[in-house]
């Protein structure tokens, strides 16, 4: 199977989901967003197949998207995509890529949605937070 996630690994969070789709058994195409940036389209594609706009894929944490003015009800969704692609840390991660289905992991457990096998349980994140209990069902909001 043919995964793809956009990854930062300076966030515990994409560094989770790595680690579970690796654990479960599969080599993921891992593409480290923040040195080979975004187009438009590719953002604009990755948006669309997730059900999600720009603004709903944009991370204010951690970044310059306040300071820049991005927060605002007005900002539109192309003013959104230009500044993304001109700062990749502006774009929420991780992303991850599917079978057809594109997925914002957060939680990182959301990523056990798109996976036919799991890592074996119990499984927890790095953190030591129990993701998958030992019955092997996912714990909710993890």
């Amino acid at each position: 199977m043919n995964i793809v996630i956009f990854h930062n690994p300076n966030c515990g969070t994409s560094r989770n989901v790595v680690k579970i789709i690796k654990d479960a058994g599969y080599t993921p195409n891992i593409v480290k967003y923040l040195e080979s940036g975004w187009s438009t389209a590719q953002l604009q594609t990755l948006f669309a197949t997730a059900g999600i706009t720009a603004r709903e894929a944009l991370r204010v944490s951690k970044t310059p998207a306040e300071k820049m003015g991005l927060t605002g009800p007005d900002v539109t969704e192309q003013e959104l995509l230009e500044a993304m692609t001109a700062h990749p840390i502006l774009v929420n991660r991780p992303f991850v890529a599917c079978k057809g289905q594109v997925h914002l992991c957060r939680p990182s457990g959301k990523v056990l949605s798109l996976l036919k096998q799991w890592p074996p349980s119990p499984y927890a994140k790095e953190d030591g937070t129990l993701l998958i209990d030992a019955d092997g069902v996912p714990v909710k909001g993890a």
